[in-house]
Formats: structure tokens, sequence, C-alpha cells
């Protein structure tokens, strides 16, 4: 009986130690706030809209999910989706349709399409056929050259949404759509916005989050005349932030790079702030998931896959396997997402605000208060960055 009862005190002993120290990693993770009174920190508080949220079963009839290993593939693209909307907001919404990345899922932009909504965007995000984290036959980015159409669809179903199958209030305005995406998202976002056969007329900007690069030449972002923004952070153990953001900023006409000083990769995804953050790097898990021939190690999977030099497309001179180095010191996945949401917020407000003086001072904001405010952010303009101030 008293060996019970020690073993008993023990492992209470011990439960408690658990439990102490993950309060102290968890208050210790805790992303820093930006400066108090600071544009920054105002800009983060939640908008003036309630925020609603819709679920859709969405399916695209006209074209086929391909085979994928063992699954044999179907007739038709099923895309489950989510709308994040401001309720009560009477007039034309603009829409930001989201990409996610390589083995993860719609709500992985929870945190940006709240913060949206809150602030008068329709934000639509739907799970991939075959490059969701449960995809049958496993993730397999090579879907991703289907997924371009796939947010044609989904834009079409917001658009004809009508009665009471329309959650909110008002209409979508045609004039301000905008693609956003993290990772494999990210190459979603930009093919759909300037791709010579794939692109959507209707997007009017696009934001690429940790997304590769290395493929898209001067000439690609030529096909459409408008901005794109890359945000990528300069310790990503996927996709090498000197490869493929670096360079991006003497390829574009409109728009251009943010950079982030330590961050990661998967730290621009939801569930990284969560209880994930107390692990460390969160790049340290991906890549420790990673399985022997799961990585190429001489050549960018996308090379060829979207089209060829006539389009713009690039063979790029370098290439750095995802996961070769693991950086030290990195950012909170917390702060990071901070940051990523102000700048989003950001650029899509400086094309998409009610009026010129709101676009400017959004424009301004991001090319110069952001980096001033918050030491880890560099903004770097394309060569015609516009607006101008």
């Amino acid at each position: 009986m008293k060996l019970l009862k020690r073993f008993s005190v023990g492992v209470a002993v011990v439960l408690l130690a658990l439990v102490v120290g993950l309060a102290i990693a968890w208050m210790v993770t805790a992303p820093q706030p930006p400066p108090a009174g600071s544009e920054s920190a105002s800009r983060l508080r939640v908008g003036p809209h309630t925020v609603g949220r819709q679920e859709f079963k969405w399916v695209d009839g006209s074209r086929p999910t391909p085979r994928n290993k063992e699954f044999p593939g179907a007739p038709e693209r099923a895309l489950p989706a989510t709308l994040w909307f401001p309720q009560g907001f009477q007039g034309p919404l603009p829409l930001l349709v989201f990409s996610h990345g390589l083995m993860s899922s719609r709500l992985g932009c929870t945190y940006l399409a709240e913060h949206l909504a809150s602030y008068g965007y329709a934000v639509l995000s739907a799970d991939f056929p075959l490059t969701k984290l449960e995809a049958p036959g496993g993730p397999n980015h090579l879907d991703v050259v289907h997924q371009p159409a796939d947010i044609s669809f989904l834009i079409d179903r917001v658009l004809a949404l009508d009665g009471a199958v329309r959650p909110f209030e008002g209409r979508i305005d045609q004039e301000r759509i905008g693609v956003f995406g993290i990772s494999l998202g990210g190459a979603t976002a930009t093919l759909v916005a300037f791709h010579p056969e794939w692109r959507d007329g209707r997007v009017g900007a696009a934001v690429s989050i940790g997304g590769p690069g290395d493929i898209f030449g001067p000439r690609f972002f030529e096909h459409a005349a408008i901005p794109f923004l890359m945000i990528a952070g300069t310790s990503d153990a996927i996709v090498d932030y000197n490869i493929n953001a670096s360079p991006i900023p003497q390829r574009l006409h409109q728009g251009g790079l943010l950079s982030i000083e330590g961050g990661t990769h998967a730290g621009f995804t939801h569930v990284t702030a969560g209880l994930l953050r107390v692990l460390g790097n969160p790049d340290n898990i991906g890549c420790g998931q990673a399985k022997p021939g799961d990585i190429p190690q001489n050549e960018s999977v996308f090379v060829g896959l979207f089209g060829t030099a006539d389009q713009g497309l690039l063979v790029p001179p370098q290439y750095r396997p995802p996961c070769a180095q693991i950086y030290q010191n990195t950012m909170r996945a917390g702060r990071q997402q901070m940051i990523a949401t102000l700048a989003v917020q950001a650029f899509f407000g400086s094309y998409f605000a009610k009026t010129e003086e709101e676009r400017r001072a959004h424009y301004r904001y991001l090319t110069l208060t952001l980096p001033n405010e918050l030491p880890e952010v560099r903004y770097t303009p394309g060569r015609r960055a516009a607006p101008e101030t």
C-alpha cells in the first residue's frame, strides 16, 4: 500500500512538473507584440465587423481528379470550402481566395481569413483534391497544375451565390478579386494570376507566402498587368529564400518582396502558432517527417511542369533541396503570422480600398511604416512598383 502511495505521489509530481514546464514554454514562446501606440498595433486589432463563417460542399463535375497511386481517380473534383465574411456589411465586398500548401488544408489561413473578414473582405478557401493532408493516395504536388482552374471554379461559385444560399448581405465586387496562398498554394496563386493559359482575368492582385519563385521569370509576370507580393522568411528551410524570393523584385512591374528576418516556412501556417510553438523551429517538424526519396536532390520539381521558356518559365541555375539546411534562432511563428497579417491586409488594401487616399495610406504603411516599426521586416519594391506615394 505504501509503495502504491509513493508511486501515485511520484506520478503526480511528474505530471505537475510537465504542466509547469509547458506553461513556462507557452509564455516564453508568446509572440512579441508591436510597439504600443504604433500603427502596426492599431492595424492588428480586430476590425469593426463581426465575422461569419459558412461551409460549402462544392463539386466541379466538368473536370476529373487524376489517378494517384492506389487511388483510381474520380470523374469530378470535390472542393469542400469555407467562406469567412463580415456580417451585416451592406456594400459590395472584395473577394480573396486562399490556396493551401502541400499536406495542409483550407484552414491553414484561418488567422488571416478572420482578420481580413473583420475589415470587410470575403475570404474563401477550399481543400484541393490531391494536395491536401488527407488526399486519397497521399498528397501529390503534381496536381498543382489543376489548381488554377479550381480557383476559377471557386470564384464562379461565390459569384453565383444568391438568395438564401448567400450568407452575406450585398454582393461581391468583381473588380476587386484577389488571390493568395502559402507554399504550394503560393505557386497556385501565382499561376492563376499570371500564367498565359491558366490565369483568370478577374484576378486583380496576388500574394505568394513562402511560395516557390525560382521558375517564374520576368516575362512570366508580363502576362497580366496586376500587382504581386512575395512574402518570405529568410530562414525558410523548405523553399530557400535566396533562390526563390530574393530575385523576385527584379522581375516585377508592380508589387515587391516583403522579407521577414528569421522567418521560417511552416511558421506561416495557422497551427504552428498553437501548441506546436513550444517545439521551437516549426520547419524541424516537416523536415523530420520527410522520408528518403520524398525530397528531390538535383532539380526543382516544377521545372517543365508549368510550361516553357516562351511562356516566361525558367530552368533555375541554382537549386537547394528542401531541408538541406536547418536554421537556428528562428522567429516565433506567432510573430511571423502577425507580420504576414499586417502585410497581406496592407497589400490588398493598397489596391482594393475604396478611396485613393486609403489606398495610398495602405501602400505607405506596407513599404515604409511596417519596416520602420518592426525591425525584422524589409520591403523591396519591384522595378515599377505602384501605386506611388
